[in-house]
């Protein structure tokens, strides 16, 4: 294999080999790896526009009988801290959200042993009563499988009911890696590489639109991260003509604070930002068929997440108006509507908020105004 000859095909947007991908990983420069990814956007999304959204990532319950290794927000049945979240809070949290500007609330939650299809349908149809503008991108394959265990049913069977219910996306929540092995190890009560991807399928045979994520810099090897991609690329490139699967890819690395994973398997976040590049970098690369790369400046930071602007990415994901995962294992960066927005002009691209389908949306009249209020403050 010749690095030249790689970043070739894949400039010609061919699917490139799990095992090609590793040789780029382990052989190109992080400036070939860049080059060709930013042309690779460039082909797929031509403009310089980087788009971000408001929305809020809020929990259905706390409750988890998965037991993943690198979660520290879960609490087991009959903990002192379980709750659910009630109709009241909901109603608190999407009118802040609205308020904020946002349209979406991203919903998820644990494995609760007792909450089935039912509970589910109840509640997105209710939400949806009282707010039939907001969007929910909701659940992910790990609950979509647990959901369907409790209930005995397919997961198309626990899609569609909750598609009719009022679910507008599904979230590519629990990825971490694909490969069994690592599963076995870090996340064992999750579903394993393969019915993630089933949930997909369905998802995608239903015409819901998805999005795929990575966790990566714990235990696996190379290997099992281009392997990973191969995997996302392949659902993709079989979903039905009249669906749009896969929006978006989403890697983020491990954040390892505190978590069992890091105490008992030794694994440490080791993720240089020119890692992280490399792999939004090699993401663009090796995934010709999903448009959307997105940074996350929520585990990496502004100015690495910002490089990754150059590097293939043209999503900087959302504000965050509350979010309590990735938070409890360590993730401290925030941003505003006016800070995001900031940060990608401050990278050479105009920002651009969206919708969760990726179609533009004009900024709302109070960030508009925050907007022309700041200006003004700047020339007085």
């Amino acid at each position: 294999m010749r690095t030249d000859d790689l970043l070739h095909r894949g400039l010609k947007m061919e699917f490139l080999s799990a095992e090609e991908g590793v040789f780029l990983l382990e052989n190109a420069s992080t400036a070939e790896l860049m080059h060709v990814a930013h042309r690779l956007r460039m082909q797929q999304v031509p403009n310089d526009k980087v788009t971000w959204i408001i929305d809020r990532n809020s929990n259905t319950t706390n409750v988890c009988i998965a037991n993943c290794k690198f979660c520290n927000f879960y609490r087991r049945p009959g903990h002192d801290e379980v709750y659910i979240t009630t109709i009241e809070q909901y109603k608190q949290k999407i009118e802040e959200t609205f308020a904020f500007g946002g349209e979406q609330l991203l919903l998820q939650g644990g494995h609760h042993p007792d909450l089935g299809l039912d509970y589910y349908v109840k509640l997105f149809k209710e939400l949806k009563a009282l707010y039939p503008q907001l969007k929910l991108h909701a659940l992910g394959p790990p609950e979509i499988a647990h959901i369907a265990k409790l209930e005995q049913a397919s997961h198309y069977e626990v899609l569609k009911a909750l598609h009719e219910s009022g679910l507008d996306s599904l979230p590519g929540a629990g990825a971490e890696i694909l490969s069994d092995r690592v599963r076995r190890l870090i996340s064992k009560g999750k579903c394993g590489g393969e019915e993630w991807l089933d949930v997909m399928r369905a998802a995608h045979q239903l015409n819901i639109t998805t999005s795929s994520t990575m966790m990566f810099g714990h235990i696996e090897t190379n290997l099992e991260r281009m392997d990973h991609l191969v995997r996302m690329r392949a659902v993709q490139a079989e979903k039905p003509a009249h669906a749009k699967g896969f929006l978006a890819f989403i890697p983020w690395p491990f954040m390892d604070e505190d978590t069992i994973l890091k105490k008992i398997k030794r694994a440490r976040n080791t993720v240089t930002g020119d890692e992280y590049i490399r792999m939004i970098a090699l993401s663009r690369i090796m995934l010709p068929n999903v448009i959307n790369i997105q940074a996350s400046w929520l585990t990496v930071g502004k100015q690495v997440a910002q490089l990754c602007l150059h590097a293939g990415a043209n999503d900087f994901g959302s504000i965050m108006i509350e979010e309590n995962v990735v938070s409890a294992a360590g993730a401290r960066f925030r941003f505003t509507a006016d800070g995001i927005q900031e940060a990608i002009r401050e990278a050479g691209y105009v920002p651009q908020l969206r919708n969760q389908q990726y179609e533009y949306r004009e900024l709302p009249k109070n960030i508009q105004q925050q907007q022309l209020d700041k200006e003004a403050m700047i020339v007085d």
